[in-house]
């Protein structure tokens, strides 16, 4: 896989919820390590300050190659047109972003990454603002630095969350044992105590009817 389940999971599960709502966005950051060979999702969410202001935007992505020092014109998006501007990403590039002008998930799929891959992506939003009073232009831009590598690395969140896991199932059924071992002891008191008390009521009645025979021989 190119990325841990973990960090694609989470990424996945938060476009899911804004196509679903279409009301929150979150912006998390894209995975920066791909594996060669394989698809990779860059990721770049850019959320409006104001949900209830309506909008539109295009994003643009741009590359720069490791070593060098100017960004490549990529692909551009503007609802629903897609274009992949630059040879080395013909056929490579699909969108994966939001599905109607208002964007504010600008991700891309890109197809079969090779190492000439690794560098610098930018994601750029240009996004019109309909206000009462005038329209607004604003500008977001996004890095993402990507490396691409033979085998995918383990990444220390996925890490830390399974020994966590680990920790939770092992504390939750120590806690398990405690609790029925609590109840065990609890229940066996209870026993212990209702047991005394039939005794001590049997006892009592034993004597108050010893008490009335010896009354009657007395007679």
């Amino acid at each position: 896989i190119a990325y841990s389940c973990s960090s694609l999971y989470y990424y996945c599960i938060v476009l899911l919820l804004y196509y679903w709502c279409h009301g929150g966005c979150s912006e998390v950051d894209s995975m920066t390590e791909a594996v060669a060979g394989e698809n990779f999702l860059l990721g770049c969410i850019s959320c409006k300050i104001r949900e209830e202001v309506s909008a539109k935007a295009t994003v643009d992505w741009y590359f720069k190659p490791l070593g060098e020092e100017e960004f490549r014109h990529i692909f551009h998006y503007d609802h629903p047109r897609a274009s992949v501007l630059h040879e080395d990403f013909s056929s490579r590039l699909d969108w994966h972003g939001t599905e109607d002008p208002d964007i504010q998930v600008g991700a891309i799929y890109v197809h079969n990454i090779t190492f000439n891959d690794t560098g610098t992506y930018r994601c750029t939003f240009q996004r019109t603002l309909f206000l009462p009073q005038a329209d607004q232009r604003v500008t977001v831009e996004k890095d993402v630095e990507l490396s691409v590598v033979t085998v995918a690395s383990r990444e220390l969140a996925a890490v830390i969350s399974e020994i966590m896991m680990f920790v939770l199932i092992i504390g939750l059924q120590l806690w398990l044992i405690g609790i029925l071992v609590y109840c065990y002891k609890k229940i066996s008191a209870e026993h212990d105590a209702r047991e005394a008390r039939k005794a001590l009521k049997a006892q009592a009645e034993l004597l108050e009817s010893k008490d009335s025979c010896d009354g009657v021989q007395l007679e």
